[in-house]
């Protein structure tokens, strides 16, 4: 071969590889995008943040590709996002978790450790018996509770979780003593069902099915007001009980991600929760779509987090994130 046809060979080689590769300055997204789920596959949050994922992939135009990481209730993922390259190629399908988790010590830094897209939406986390249990209403539970202090046991996903600080800010408030179980979530319900735990506090989403099928009874939410897909529940605070702690969802990304990027990752959250089939999901699974921007959802972080920690001082399981010298 002559040295001509080589040097034709080598030009048309960095020529294709030029095409190939993404320009510089290109406009972002240019490849597929980490999606970071908390929790494990087939759960609430791993059904929701899919079809959230699928609908902003439409958005950007580039695939999003939902990941479980589960352990530490969420510190696992949130630990990962927050190391990650700040590029926008890496996003934290964000839960109540992200306060819970950097207040009990499972990692060594605050919610504002990132910078947050903004909220999708949120849910009421009721309380809920066995269908067949003697308790009709929540009066009786606590009836019956008093009467009996440190016997009930109430089921959540994990000490410090966000069902475990619902179920004790509750329970203080109607001063009841109970044994609260940390089961974990895969375990929660059946925990109920068979009798091995006495009730328990979980996301609508995960519980409403059981609810349906009559196979449980919610006897109340912590939330500001009723939630239409179970209207004849009263809230805590009608009962006497003013407690309010809702579950949120929302997208996080490591601090010092691009403005062009973090804009971007909203609009197409705020696309995909606007979206027929997240709207639809909405409705039967029942949460409720209330996006927020990171200037609403900044400050709406910080006063959950302050209620999170009182809980948990309360409870004597909160835990300086702070290193040692």
């Amino acid at each position: 071969m002559s040295r001509t046809c080589r040097m034709w060979l080598i030009l048309v080689a960095f020529l294709a590889a030029c095409a190939w590769s993404a320009p510089a300055g290109a406009a972002y997204p240019t490849k597929p995008i980490e999606f970071i789920i908390p929790f494990g596959a087939g759960d609430s949050a791993d059904i929701e943040g899919r079809l959230l994922a699928q609908e902003m992939t439409k958005a950007l135009g580039q695939p999003v590709v939902p990941i479980n990481k589960e352990g530490g209730g969420g510190a696992i993922t949130y630990t990962l996002v927050k190391n990650a390259k700040p590029d926008g190629y890496t996003v934290a399908w964000n839960s109540t978790s992200i306060l819970t988790s950097t207040n009990i010590g499972n990692v060594p830094f605050d919610h504002d450790a990132f910078d947050h897209i903004g909220r999708v939406e949120y849910q009421p986390m009721p309380f809920a018996v066995k269908a067949d249990a003697k308790w009709k209403t929540f009066k009786d539970f606590v009836e019956d509770c008093k009467k009996r202090p440190g016997v009930l046991k109430i089921a959540n996903a994990g000490t410090g979780s966000t069902t475990h600080i619902a179920a004790v800010a509750v329970m203080n408030a109607a001063n009841c003593k109970v044994i609260h179980l940390p089961v974990g979530v895969k375990r929660r319900n059946a925990t109920v069902l068979s009798g091995e735990t006495d009730a328990m506090f979980g996301p609508l989403t995960g519980i409403i099915k059981l609810a349906q099928a009559k196979q449980i009874r919610i006897l109340t939410l912590p939330s500001q007001k009723r939630n239409q897909l179970i209207k004849d529940v009263p809230t805590a605070t009608e009962l006497g009980y003013p407690v309010v702690i809702d579950l949120f969802r929302g997208l996080s990304v490591p601090k010092g991600t691009p403005a062009e990027a973090k804009e971007k990752l909203y609009k197409a959250m705020v696309a995909a929760a606007n979206s027929k089939a997240l709207q639809d999901f909405s409705k039967k699974a029942g949460f409720t779509i209330d996006t927020m921007d990171a200037k609403e959802f900044d400050p709406y972080l910080d006063k959950m987090d302050k209620l999170v920690k009182g809980i948990l001082k309360e409870a004597k399981l909160y835990r300086s994130k702070k290193p040692t010298q």
